[in-house]
């Protein structure tokens, strides 16, 4: 799958030929310059490595540096590979947002925001006292029975208990293409998406 490298801008609305508010979050996609092409030759497959944002050389590694220098370009803080593009590019050539069309349907990974050690009733949605199951009686969070006695005398794999929560790798599949702003480098697209403020995305067609 061809795309590209974006960061989330924030969410906001906007109204279609309809009248209808539709809530659509706002991606700088690009532009991002091939850093390397992968060959079957060379390689064992076909795909191009995007690099995206600039980096300072400062927090660079020599290796980094070198790298961005066989490519003509700054050292790129996210770097990304990518198959099955439909056209050839070579190193440096920049792709911009203008690679997605209005209306297409795209796939966009991210890292989710990290929620930190939560307990049963926000990590997995427990109903608390007022409905006292589990082996409730008068504790408001609590997790209650999370196992049998003396058999088989373990907690099963897999029980709904506390523990870190987000922070995971996300992805959300088919969401519409609203608006490109190309002089901008603007993706709007339909919905929510992983991640923060600023974080990085990864837009799939």
């Amino acid at each position: 799958m061809s795309g590209l490298i974006g960061r989330k801008i924030g969410m906001t609305s906007i109204f279609d030929e309809k009248g209808k508010n539709i809530p659509c979050t706002v991606i700088e996609a690009g532009p991002c310059i091939v850093t390397q092409v992968r060959t079957e030759e060379v390689d064992g497959y076909n795909a191009i490595q995007l690099g995206f944002d600039d980096a300072t050389e400062k927090s660079a590694t020599k290796a980094d540096i070198g790298h961005a220098k066989k490519a003509g370009t700054s050292v790129k803080r996210k770097i990304v590979e990518f198959k099955s593009f439909d056209k050839e590019y070579k190193l440096g050539d920049a792709i911009t947002v203008e690679h997605f069309v209005e209306g297409e349907f795209v796939d966009i990974s991210g890292t989710s925001k990290g929620k930190g050690f939560q307990g049963v009733v926000k990590r997995h949605g427990f109903g608390g006292v007022g409905q006292a199951t589990h082996g409730q009686h008068n504790r408001l969070r609590a997790p209650g029975s999370i196992g049998a006695a003396s058999y088989p005398g373990r907690v099963f794999k897999g029980m709904k208990m506390a523990g870190r929560m987000g922070n995971d790798s996300v992805k959300i599949e088919n969401l519409r293409v609203l608006k490109i702003v190309a002089d901008k480098n603007l993706l709007v697209v339909k919905g929510c998406v992983p991640g923060h403020k600023n974080s990085y995305v990864i837009i799939r067609k």
